[in-house]
């Protein structure tokens, strides 16, 4: 197994993007990037932790690439938009990836470099190595899977799933 940590605004929504892979073979909702120790939810979303909700992802590479990580991790947000995605405003919010080792580093920063030409703005994806990684509350854990009638989840997260289903849809059909 190998970990990835992304953050691309809300992390229900990340998570739920994520679980969508095979190969993915769990996805914890958390804060990283930050400069206090084990931080609450309602200290992180003060803004004042320096932490971004993000995701850390547990993936067989044998079954989905990294890279194919990345290729859903920035088709399911905005990684123009600074310290935002959609509803969601503040620096916990902002796009971020976090690798674990000099490899990972090197892969998005290529992917990043490449991906930037694509886009008429700025990619602002911050990209950063993992420092120290804390996991959510437990009612942020599966929050997707756990209230899919949840107003937020339907306009936000339901449309990240969908996505996923239907752009990776090959990649899913292959295991």
């Amino acid at each position: 197994m190998t970990t990835a940590t992304f953050g691309g605004g809300c992390f229900w929504c990340t998570e739920a993007a994520m679980k969508e892979l095979d190969g993915v073979e769990s996805v914890t909702s958390g804060y990283a990037g930050g400069h206090v120790e084990d931080p609450t939810y309602e200290q992180v979303c003060s803004g004042d932790t320096g932490h971004a909700e993000v995701v850390q992802v547990e993936f067989d590479p044998d079954v989905v690439s990294y890279d194919e990580l990345l290729a859903v991790f920035f088709a399911t947000h905005d990684p123009t938009q600074l310290n935002r995605q959609g509803p969601d405003v503040g620096t916990q919010y902002r796009s971020i990836v976090l690798y674990h080792d000099d490899e990972q580093g090197e892969q998005v920063e290529a992917y990043v470099a490449a991906l930037d030409e694509e886009y008429e703005d700025d990619v602002v994806t911050e990209l950063a190595p993992l420092e120290e990684f804390y996991e959510a509350e437990e009612y942020h854990q599966d929050y997707f899977e756990k209230n899919p009638n949840d107003a937020y989840c339907q306009m936000h997260a339901a449309p990240k799933v969908e996505k996923v289903r239907e752009k990776f849809q090959s990649k899913l059909e292959q295991a």
